[in-house]
């Protein structure tokens, strides 16, 4: 029975002290995002399984419990109640990755073996350092040829914000990942990849992490950029990664499309990225957009009588601060109803800290399998409405409405 082989694995797992942490997603309880547990070295030398639940309200909740071999039977029923109650579970320990999906009938497929010899998992320090899905001082490689790091792992200071962006990115990547195929690599495409800190995190994530083959292109306008960066996958020996010189919106892809990703593409670039995604059927999308100027330009800055919405805005669109943010808010808005329209089922969620940068919106979407025909009318109908009443005319709908015809 799976369950059965699941409570002998992590028996098996605190036995022979080879955890090195757990990750529970797609939890029962809807207000969790994710459950975590990993050893922790306290500061009177004793070793605590450490527990900690995120919420959906950006709150973190810690609980630590006895993680010695007379308690090992107590930490392994927690585990075990944790694993009952996700979807997903991912469990890395020196012996070996593991990764548990149980589908809504409570079949449980189980991908990943444990080796028969490893080391015993060293307790992470207890101290108040954050825990980062990219470890500088083991992925010290890319990391310091793109400047990001000196040679001994050490983050530059000028470069720490740019660090937690990418780190946060790899997490909400996480529940993308069920949603990309498994019988074959992965194909992703990094728009306007820029410096491409992204593209090779995203890389090294499925390739040294997950242990998963992909294929990656990065695509941007910069040719001294394009070159370095083909460069230092060149020097780390990363096969099936790629860059580009080239527009994007006039990009051709060389193979099917699973995964399109951005970070911070300057205005209507978004929207190319997105209607890039859409013509290619991308399985999913995440997008950070930057600089929200294109509706800024079409809102008159004294209101038109003549659209009654724009009106009844007038106290926003006076102010030049709320109406940025008006924009900001109102353009990505509607592009997840766009994008809603054409199948996709879509999240905003936050990125990063906002005392950190204010570009900090991700649009997370994944294509749905057989949607509604009612259901993206309804969409379509919901979005040509409140364009119409705001008088704006979005560079994504017009891709998308001049190559529908």
């Amino acid at each position: 029975m799976p369950d059965d082989k699941i409570k002998l694995l992590i028996d098996e797992i605190l036995d022979r002290r080879v955890l090195k942490r757990a990750v529970f997603s797609k939890i029962q309880d809807k207000n969790i995002l994710r459950v975590t547990a990993a050893p922790v070295e306290m500061p009177d030398g004793s070793v605590a399984l450490r527990v900690e639940r995120f919420t959906r309200d950006n709150k973190a909740y810690q609980e630590n419990h006895p993680y010695n071999r007379a308690d090992c039977a107590d930490c392994a029923d927690l585990l075990y109640t944790l694993a009952r109650s996700a979807r997903q579970v991912n469990i890395f320990t020196t012996a070996g990755d593991l990764e548990l999906l149980r589908s809504k009938s409570d079949n449980v497929h189980i991908s990943g073996r444990l080796n028969k010899t490893a080391d015993v998992a060293a307790a992470q320090p207890h101290n108040d350092k954050k825990n980062y899905i990219l470890d500088p001082s083991r992925d010290s490689g890319f990391l310091y040829l793109l400047g990001l790091a000196d040679k001994n792992g050490r983050i530059h200071d000028k470069k720490q914000a740019k660090f937690r962006q990418i780190n946060r990115f790899l997490e909400l990547l996480f529940d993308i990942v069920p949603s990309l195929p498994t019988d074959r690599a992965p194909v992703i495409y990094d728009l306007c990849c820029g410096k491409s800190y992204l593209t090779f995190a995203v890389y090294y994530y499925f390739t040294k992490i997950l242990g998963r083959e992909v294929h990656m292109h990065g695509v941007d306008l910069k040719p001294d950029v394009v070159s370095y960066c083909s460069e230092v996958a060149q020097r780390q020996g990363f096969v099936h990664l790629d860059f580009t010189c080239g527009d994007v919106a006039k990009y051709d892809p060389p193979e099917p499309c699973d995964l399109v990703i951005s970070l911070h593409a300057c205005d209507i670039a978004t929207d190319i990225v997105l209607y890039n995604a859409i013509r290619w059927r991308a399985r999913a999308i995440m997008s950070t957009p930057c600089c929200h100027h294109e509706m800024a330009r079409q809102l008159p800055r004294r209101p038109d009588s003549s659209h009654k919405l724009r009106g009844e805005l007038e106290f926003i669109l006076k102010s030049p601060i709320l109406r940025q943010k008006f924009c900001d808010i109102a353009t990505d808005a509607l592009r997840a109803k766009r994008l809603e329209s054409r199948g996709y089922s879509v999240e905003t969620l936050e990125l990063i800290d906002p005392d950190e940068t204010p570009k900090n919106v991700m649009i997370r979407a994944r294509l749905r399998d057989n949607p509604n025909p009612d259901e993206l009318a309804a969409a379509l109908d919901d979005y040509r409405k409140l364009c119409g009443e705001l008088g704006v005319s979005p560079y994504l709908d017009r891709l998308l409405t001049e190559n529908e015809n």
